[in-house]
């Protein structure tokens, strides 16, 4: 079987858009998320987690070549901001890993990237709007197709494809390998680097950019969130808002975010002296609802977890930490870590969980990313950053929270990611021998 490495890391997220502020903000345990001006609050969020140092400039893609970077600035006008960012972390991935330089065949480099489901931003139809409901009318349905739509933008539908991050990608790049667009929320981001790995296991790449893109503060998807979901109240103090596996726990802080990740095979890697980072050696995943359709998160999280350890050729023991969704909800927190007893309860001391969401909240399919990288930053500086607003141990959640400065990361770490309609995805990551 092909070994895989990761010899590339680029993140756009509340705590920087690079791996380095990434890790500074971890290690100095400052929380990305904070309180919204007026204008930015909508209807259901006084805070977030906003990726504050990416506002769609050129310059905020990383370091690029003249003709790239021309291509990407004229490509501005058909992303949306969730493209933009995992465009842009996906180039810094590319820049870390040092492709452009490598020689690679660009037919055996290929992408895989997630998302959120992409909805428009309502301003992109005030106009057309306006025009068929003049003077605060009543909205007048059948001038919609001849007064309405010509409104928009010919190029509108374009922003909003979630299938556009990776085609964007390998354009700009010229990888001409395997390519793919995944829409599984939260699950996203461990599915695509799922899917990146197997496609180099198999041999039908030599290399991939992997990563995962999303939003939960778009107008819209804030409102489904308020609607559907467990979210942490107005009222509190913001960096004190994410409170994964804590008794006081209030929910889920919205956030925003992306990030990538260059993996390729072991002996590609080293032949062009590519700076390895770390070994993906498993990968897991799992959907389950009953017979009514409601999602079955504990059971789908479990099965994930035995799922990539038995891929990873591990037992529990052997795996340093966790990487958790620590969403910072009652329930989602608590099936969570009861799964994760199920699984690694039997070992002789408990397996360290940390949960990075506890820093800037749920990004969306981009979370998983952002998370991935910081346990890979973590084996690389041998050390775990601890979880935020952790006081109050919950008889619900009998996992060992990660809360001191100096704990191992041991040598291998799963990184699991769930979503509420019952998908779960894992992935084994060692240090590279």
């Amino acid at each position: 079987m092909r070994r895989v490495v990761i010899t590339g890391l680029g993140v756009v997220s509340p705590l920087g858009n690079t791996a380095e502020a990434l890790w500074g903000a971890l290690q100095d345990r400052r929380s990305g998320i904070s309180a919204l001006p007026e204008k930015e609050r909508g209807l259901v969020r006084e805070y977030a987690g906003v990726a504050r140092d990416f506002t769609g400039h050129i310059d905020d893609f990383g370091s690029l070549e003249g003709e790239l970077k021309k291509a990407i600035r004229k490509g501005l006008k058909v992303m949306c901001r969730e493209s933009q960012m995992g465009v842009a972390a996906a180039q810094r991935a590319i820049a870390d890993a040092k492709l452009a330089a490598a020689g690679l065949d660009p037919d055996r480099i290929g992408v895989v990237f997630g998302s959120d489901y992409m909805l428009t931003e309502p301003e992109e139809f005030v106009s057309a709007m306006r025009t068929c409901a003049p003077d605060l009318q009543p909205f007048d349905f059948a001038r919609w197709g001849v007064s309405g739509m010509p409104q928009l933008s010919p190029l509108w539908l374009l922003k909003y494809l979630p299938n556009m991050p990776a085609s964007h990608i390998a354009i700009y790049n010229d990888y001409r390998g395997p390519n793919n667009s995944l829409t599984l929320r939260e699950a996203a981001s461990n599915l695509a680097v799922g899917e990146a790995f197997r496609v180099i296991q198999r041999g039908h790449a030599d290399c991939m950019v992997a990563g995962s893109t999303g939003t939960r503060i778009h107008p819209m998807k804030a409102l489904h969130a308020a609607i559907q979901e467990e979210i942490a109240p107005n009222g509190q103090e913001p960096e004190h808002a994410s409170r994964p596996f804590d008794l006081a726990r209030t929910g889920m802080v919205l956030g925003e975010g992306a990030g990538a990740i260059v993996i390729e095979e072991y002996d590609s890697a080293r032949a062009r002296g590519a700076r390895i980072y770390a070994e993906i050696i498993g990968a897991g995943s799992s959907s389950v609802a009953d017979k009514n359709r409601v999602a079955r998160r504990g059971q789908a999280v479990r099965n994930a977890l035995r799922s990539a350890l038995r891929d990873a050729g591990l037992a529990p023991e052997e795996i340093g930490h966790i990487n958790s969704h620590g969403l910072g909800t009652r329930t989602g927190d608590a099936e969570e870590a009861q799964a994760i007893q199920d699984v690694f309860g039997g070992r002789a001391r408990p397996i360290p969980v940390t949960a990075a969401k506890s820093y800037f909240g749920n990004l969306g399919a981009g979370g998983g990313l952002v998370e991935l990288a910081a346990s890979t930053l973590a084996l690389n500086h041998n050390r775990l950053f601890p979880v935020l607003n952790y006081e109050t141990p919950d008889p619900a959640c009998p996992v060992s929270v990660v809360t001191e400065d100096e704990v191992s990361p041991g040598d291998s770490f799963i990184k699991l990611s769930f979503t509420p309609q019952g998908q779960a995805a894992c992935l084994v990551v060692r240090r590279c021998a």
